[in-house]
């Protein structure tokens, strides 16, 4: 497990509309057309001044607003997808650094610099168990923003069921997304018959054992905020798949990043960071 904090900065202006977020950073021209309105050229030029002036310093404080001035400091945690680590999470670890929240990239079962081999993960629970012994770990009253990537889906709705107090908000980032009535047999089933056109699979612990791991209700698993993000050309979780879970088990919120494969957080950090901020400061 590793835990990250540091002072604030101001990162670029978001503006949320809806469903999806846009994002748009302040520009001041420094040129005026040529119009002689005040009487003479060195006129013109003193208004041209005063004009830019004001602009620069009244755009940053649109940015400052909604993104550089939280809230309120939010604690992510972040969860890799299989084969991965907290690795994979670097920038945008070091993005939220910069922005002064606090950010806790977590290694599962023999994954990353975890300690354990893959040999000795039995079961799905061996695999989660970093994650549920972090959660165990929490203070009653912290609320976390729980992100996961592809895989970490079935790992964060597990902790949604067990630890809902302590979860303001759940993103699955083009994630299995299992529900009360949409169990994870239909989906990882799904995932797994489009995954073996491609793959030979190995197993570290059998797949009915994850069956009976993720067994979810409304009382606890639905009471906890659920936010999806497409990613619009992933090959691994493809769009239509995406949009089939969605249908199946809608979130409360849907937010699409466009131009990035399966690896978001490497090929569109950026984009994924704001996304990520638009959504704590809108659910936790």
């Amino acid at each position: 497990m590793t835990t990250f904090s540091a002072a604030i900065v101001s990162p670029s202006a978001i503006i949320g509309t809806g469903r999806k977020s846009f994002y748009k950073r302040a520009k001041v021209t420094n040129k005026i057309s040529g119009l002689n309105l005040f009487g003479s050229e060195k006129a013109n030029k003193h208004v041209a001044s005063l004009s830019l002036t004001m602009c620069s310093l009244k755009t940053p404080s649109l940015g400052a607003k909604s993104l550089s001035q939280p809230k309120a400091k939010k604690h992510f945690v972040l969860l890799h997808t299989g084969c991965h680590g907290a690795w994979c999470w670097y920038k945008i670890v070091e993005l939220m650094k910069s922005s002064g929240h606090n950010v806790t990239a977590l290694d599962l079962g023999a994954s990353g610099t975890n300690s354990k081999q893959a040999l000795e993960i039995t079961t799905f629970s061996d695999y989660l168990s970093p994650l549920m012994k972090f959660m165990a770990s929490l203070p009653a009253h912290e609320k976390i923003v729980l992100v996961g990537h592809s895989f970490a889906g079935l790992g964060i709705s597990k902790a949604m069921e067990n630890f809902p107090e302590n979860i303001s908000v759940a993103v699955f980032i083009a994630a299995l997304m299992p529900g009360p009535t949409f169990n994870v047999t239909t989906v990882y089933t799904k995932d797994l018959k489009l995954a073996t056109k491609l793959v030979r699979p190995l197993y570290l612990y059998p797949v009915e054992n994850i069956y009976e791991e993720i067994v979810l209700s409304r009382k606890r698993y639905g009471s906890v905020k659920r936010v999806f993000i497409i990613v619009a050309e992933s090959k691994a979780l493809n769009k239509e798949f995406q949009h089939w879970m969605i249908e199946n088990n809608p979130p409360d919120e849907v937010e699409e990043i466009l131009g990035s494969d399966h690896m978001v957080m490497m090929s569109k950090p950026q984009q994924l960071f704001t996304t990520l901020l638009h959504i704590a400061n809108s659910h936790a």
